[in-house]
């Protein structure tokens, strides 16, 4: 209840200041009303009354990333402002950091904070993938939608759902998504370079995105061959004459 009414603050805060579109108001509501459901399953199933201090953080960012979806469906059919996008977003990005530091440091790390922080990182990026594809380009939604595209193949590779073991490099690829886009989409960058910064991340990403999918193929086969190792009839010992 809580959250659905700081999102509905934001919301309206835009609208009496930015001058949001009945879609853009619209798609803030759907995504606060969807994500407050999610996350009250999410407590419920891991067994947790209440959100730690990380998961409190983590829920103040995508609460600005409703904003930054308001925003963004409103860009489709009129003019926002590219400087309150970018600083409703920027604050997201730079709280992406802290939600993990409170969790160390009050011993409150869970695997439902760290999907919650990773799910909101996701849609971030895709909604400034978006706005950023009116501007350079549609390929550049390939940055925001790749994490869905992969939750997708899961369900008809369920091998794919395998853990994954840690690689810095991963995050400083998603990392690099972030700036990028965030730089793009506050026209820091001269438009040629701007179309090179996003090259470079869609094909890291890529990189990034193909190398995992391919250690969890080789480890489904070697999960493969020793479930028919371990099933097949062992021999038994000869009996003495």
């Amino acid at each position: 209840m809580i959250g659905l009414l700081a999102q509905a603050v934001l919301l309206v805060a835009l609208a009496a200041t930015l001058g949001l579109t009945g879609a853009g108001l619209l798609a803030g509501a759907v995504y606060g009303l969807v994500l407050c459901g999610l996350l009250g399953a999410g407590l419920q199933r891991h067994g947790m009354p209440a959100m730690g201090p990380a998961n409190v953080v983590t829920f103040s960012r995508a609460i600005l990333v409703g904003g930054v979806t308001a925003l963004v469906v409103t860009s489709f059919t009129h003019p926002v402002s590219t400087p309150a996008l970018v600083a409703v977003a920027g604050v997201a990005l730079a709280l992406d950091g802290v939600d993990g530091q409170v969790a160390r440091r009050t011993g409150s790390t869970t695997a439902l904070g760290a999907r919650f922080d990773m799910e909101v990182d996701a849609f971030l990026i895709l909604m400034l993938s978006v706005y950023a594809g009116d501007r350079f380009g549609w390929w550049t939604v390939a940055l925001g939608a790749y994490r869905y595209l992969f939750v997708a193949a899961s369900w008809a590779l369920p091998w794919l759902n395998a853990a994954l073991p840690y690689r810095f490099s991963r995050k400083v690829v998603a990392a690099l998504q972030g700036i990028v886009l965030a730089l793009v989409t506050a026209d820091l960058l001269p438009p040629p370079l701007s179309q090179i910064a996003l090259a470079v991340a869609l094909v890291s990403l890529t990189w990034s995105f193909g190398r995992d999918t391919l250690w969890l193929y080789k480890a489904s086969r070697v999960r493969a061959a020793a479930r028919v190792r371990w099933s097949a009839p062992q021999p038994q010992p000869a009996l003495a004459g």
